[in-house]
């Protein structure tokens, strides 16, 4: 063993936090504490590693400076693939870095000695939701997700495919957590906190699996960090900052039972950081003797305060090597290099020291094949073949479930052929089409393939879409990756398997014939999109003519002619943590007809052409007249019939559905016949689980929530189903074609071609609306419906095009005007004074989703001088009412407390003491109990006598009511003492 503590390494005597190597070995990072602000530098390994390349004063040693993060950086990781390096620090954020293309050297900002970074590395993502300093963040394996933990006692995943998209906060530990670490095998994340306890969560549903106290109860004092380590064969977890009979330990914790048994002993004091290598040894066999059977180990290091650091083998009971007084200050972070043979620890004092071991030391390390051997032999899968989103869901740890699953393989099986492993146990609809095998026909395929030439003479082969015949090949076919083209001949040929399993890949393998596409077979980068909620679908091929889909929700009058289609861009909705979060559909996604046929089409249809997002008024005449220029009066009066217009059947499609992990829903139509049906095909798919389903009839439109997934036919059926795939109610027969289809929780609300409406709650299998006509609301205007959303307690909104919104009151059976950006109240109603800076920004949710940025006017409504005070001040006040009833007849509990307090506000600043009283009365109740009274104590699910206790300090501001003050004031602790 050789060490080194290269001195040029150093934040100019600052700390060091946190220390990472890059997987290629090339490179290095350091976090800590800056001049006046955080600093994460890149150094090259070269130097550490040679000491003629430290020498050499040709080469570079500091490679990149950022002095981004406002405060000190705890901690800084690559990604698995090493392309994004992840930083966190105190000032509450997560950064994400990527190298940028080069342009040339710069220099490090407020440098003395005009230091130049030979490596432009730039931030492309700031991840804000930590409300403290943040501790320690990790990346998944194959980089599917990032943690980060922090001192405000909560995990954040963050999909690292779409930042900044939080998967799940996780919520349970008391303390600051100060430590997080995945298991290899992808199943579990582990977290360390100051609460003395190490939490184990489920990335399956992210629940909590197990909570470790008892090594943690005697700790006292705490440690800056806490950094636990997995093993590499995911058998073993090692804690910090443990305890045993009085001394410091680093806690064994088995992944068989979540046994803690034994730990690693000799500190002096507490354990802050561990760190296993990632390689798996056996034992070095002797020049000339036979090779002998060893059992594999793992190797650990473990850093504490006491300053030492000890490398221990799990094949020996004490430890490799323990070096005491290696720094001046505690241990913070240790990485080791990816080959094993390295280890690199960073310490408080603000230096580095490198351990550089040798085989004869550590032992031979497992190749790639018999690393996955010993995963194959413990989880009956390898990992290195498994993409990071399914292996939450593919590995089995209960033997139990794992018996019956090979019950249930010996039941598919029954001539006694073995599959190679669970991926293999999904049932499958069918491997014959038309008696002809479906390996069969991929060969044919592939010998019938689609040659085209250009006009250079160059050839060009149209993409094929192949079934997929073995689900155990888990396909990259992620999101981000190239999907197929639809129109494909052979896409209405092939019968996919349809599988039940979340855990299993896709029904549908993408790939290409590559002779002449070689790029078209390589799955993006998971970091392309990080600025777009979605991720590209479709690419244009040249000689390959396709259709583009349509994806997300887009409004038809914002599509132009194909010639110049882009792809919409839709709003992050996921920011918002209120509870009555809409989810808002515009009329229609179907594209238009001659946007398919050309633009040619177009601009001859175009002329005379009425809006496709509008309603059709067609006037039926009982009688047909034959001179037109006659009088109206001699025509007997018509009837108005509204029609709405129905999406156009496409041949795919796709669309994103916001629920609190974003789902995505795939639509291919007739994608087989089967015995003359023509089968089309819907698929589910969220946070790496999905599944597929079959129906009889062309879908038009698909919809889903949190809770439910709800598709439209066009044979005039609706059918719903779980978020698991499971039906849950028979079709339902539609009076008419479907023109609008919503989901909010497990409400379900169809606008038909007929311009009838109704809401349905499916979990409760009851009707809220039953075929309601829209014409109250239109008859009489030439306005047309621009807009239409559910909220999630099942209230129906309809938005006009002249800015008037409407929701459909089911116990009144009535249609309420709820918004009206013509509304002069809007305009004129000034209540500034009235918004705290707790709610300056207002509250989110369906009316303020209606009413948008308009109610920000009534705010500059003192610019009106024209206005007399006494009349705008009347204005206000009918505003102000307006929005508390129409937050009411809305159910936003959230909006309704929102407006409840400015109406107080109001009232108070203005003086009505009439209807002050009038609303404090409603909110207490009646004080003596009586069976006779009508009043519920509770408004929307909050109550109203703690509603009370928020009204009672506005009211307390103004001495002109300080008699009201104290009278409620009184009752409503008179009513807490009984």
């Amino acid at each position: 063993m050789k060490l080194l503590k290269p001195s040029w390494v150093n934040h100019n005597g600052k700390p060091i936090f946190s220390v990472d190597i890059h997987p290629d070995g090339t490179k290095f990072a350091t976090g800590g504490q800056g001049e006046d602000s955080g600093k994460v530098v890149i150094w090259n390994m070269a130097p550490v590693l040679r000491e003629e390349d430290e020498k050499n004063e040709n080469i570079p040693k500091l490679l990149c400076q950022m002095d981004n993060h406002l405060a000190c950086v705890n901690c800084v990781r690559w990604s698995n693939n090493g392309l994004y390096l992840a930083s966190g620090g105190d000032d509450k954020l997560v950064m994400v870095w990527k190298r940028a293309a080069f342009i040339g050297p710069s220099t490090v900002f407020g440098s003395s000695s005009k230091l130049a970074n030979v490596e432009q590395w730039r931030c492309v993502m700031i991840l804000r939701n930590h409300t403290g300093d943040v501790m320690d963040v990790a990346w998944s394996p194959h980089d599917v997700w990032l943690a980060s933990c922090s001192v405000d006692n909560t995990i954040a995943i963050w999909n690292a495919r779409k930042f900044p998209e939080i998967v799940m906060t996780l919520k349970g530990h008391t303390g600051l957590v100060k430590g997080l670490t995945w298991d290899p095998v992808g199943k579990y994340i582990a977290s360390q906190a100051d609460d003395h306890s190490l939490k184990v969560w489920r990335t399956m549903d992210w629940q909590l699996e197990t909570n470790i106290t008892k090594p943690f109860s005697e700790c006292g004092g705490t440690t800056h960090v806490l950094r636990l380590s997995w093993s590499p064969d995911g058998q073993y977890l090692v804690s910090a900052h443990a305890m045993n009979n009085s001394g410091p330990t680093a806690q064994i914790i088995e992944r068989d039972g979540w046994k803690t048994n034994m730990d690693f002993v000799g500190h002096r004091k507490a354990v802050t950081v561990v760190k296993f290598n990632p390689k798996i040894f056996k034992k070095k066999q002797k020049n000339g003797s036979t090779p002998k059977p060893s059992c594999p180990y793992c190797c650990c290091a473990v850093g504490s305060k006491d300053r030492s650091l000890s490398v221990w083998l799990t094949s020996l009971k004490r430890p490799l090597v323990v070096i005491h007084d290696l720094f001046d200050k505690s241990i913070m972070d240790i990485t080791w290099t990816l080959n094993g043979l390295g280890l690199l620890v960073c310490s408080m004092d603000g230096t580095v020291a490198f351990l550089d071991f040798s085989q004869d030391e550590l032992g031979d390390p497992l190749n790639e094949e018999e690393k996955n051997a010993i995963h194959q032999n413990i989880y009956g899968k390898s990992l290195a073949i498994t993409m990071g989103s399914q292996l939450s869901s593919t590995i089995i740890d209960n033997p139990e479930m794992l018996k019956y699953q090979q019950e249930r393989q010996g039941n598919q099986n029954p001539n006694g052929a073995q599959a190679s492993g669970p991926e293999h146990q999904t049932p499958k609809l069918t491997n014959v089409l038309n008696g002809e095998s479906l390996e069969d026909i991929r060969k044919n395929l592939l010998k019938k393939q689609v040659e085209t030439r250009t006009a250079d003479g160059r050839r060009r082969i149209t993409p094929l879409c192949i079934a997929q015949l073995d689900t155990g090949d888990f396909s990259p076919a992620l999101f981000n990756s190239v999907p197929i083209l639809p129109g494909s001949s052979a896409s209405t040929q092939l019968t996919p398997q349809i599988s039940s399993d979340s855990s299993t890949a896709n029904s549908l393998v993408y790939m290409y014939v590559t002779s002449y596409f070689p790029a078209l077979s390589q799955p993006m980068e998971p970091m392309k999109a990080l600025d777009s909620r979605f991720t590209e679908r479709s690419k244009a091929t040249p000689g390959v003519t396709s259709v583009p889909l349509t994806i997300g929700i887009t409004p038809l009058d914002r599509v132009k002619d194909s010639s110049s289609v882009k792809e919409p861009k839709v709003k992050d909705e996921t920011s918002s943590d209120s509870e009555d979060k809409i989810m808002a559909k515009p009329l229609s996604m179907a594209k238009r007809k001659g946007e398919m046929e050309g633009a040619e089409v177009v601009e001859k249809r175009k002329k005379g052409r009425p809006r496709k997002d509008s309603f059709i008024r067609t006037h039926v005449m009982s009688v047909r007249i034959k001179d037109k220029t006659k009088e109206p009066s001699r025509l007997i009066t018509p009837v108005a019939v509204l029609k709405l217009p129905t999406p156009s059947i496409q041949k795919s499609f796709s669309t994103q559905v916001s629920t609190d992990a974003i789902a995505y829903l795939e639509v291919e139509n007739e994608v087989s016949v089967v015995s003359g049906a023509r089968l089309s095909q819907l698929k589910w798919s969220r946070d790496g689980r999905e599944w597929d389903t079959l129906l009889t009839s062309r879908i038009t439109i698909a919809t889903g929530s949190s809770d439910i997934v709800a598709v439209a036919c066009e044979d005039r059926t609706l059918s719903v189903f779980t978020t698991c795939g499971r039906r849950l109610i028979p079709s339902i027969m539609l009076p008419a074609p479907l023109a609008a289809l919503h989901c909010s929780g497990h409400f379900v609300m169809v606008l038909m071609a007929s311009a009838t409406l109704s809401v349905w709650d499916v979990q409760k299998q009851t009707a809220l609306v039953k075929n309601e006509s829209l014409n109250p609301i239109l008859s009489g205007t030439d306005a047309t419906v621009s807009q239409s959303f559910l909220t999630r307690q099942g209230v129906a909104v309809v938005s006009l095009s002249n800015g008037k919104t409407y929701c459909f009151n089911s116990s009144l059976e009535t249609w309420n005007l709820i918004a009206d950006k013509q509304d002069s109240l809007v305009q004129c109603a000034d209540f500034r004074n009235c918004v705290s800076s707790q709610d300056a920004l207002g509250s989110m949710g369906p009316l303020a989703l209606t009413q948008g940025r308009n109610l920000s006017a009534g705010r500059l409504a003192s610019r009106l001088s024209s206005t007399p005070h006494h009349l705008q001040q009347g204005m206000t006040l009918a505003f102000l009412e307006k929005q508390l009833a129409s937050a009411l007849i809305l159910l936003s509990a959230s909006e309704y407390r929102h407006w409840l307090l400015i109406y107080a506000r109001f009232l108070v600043n203005e003086g009505y003491e009439l209807r002050l009283r009038e609303l404090c009365q409603d909110l207490l109740g009646p004080v003596h109990k009586s069976s006779s009274s009508s009043w519920e104590p509770t408004v929307l699910g909050l109550r109203k006598r703690d509603l009370l206790t928020e009204v009672l300090p506005v009211i307390g501001q103004n001495l002109r009511f300080q008699r009201l003050f104290t009278e409620y004031q009184d009752q409503l602790e008179l009513l807490r003492l009984k």
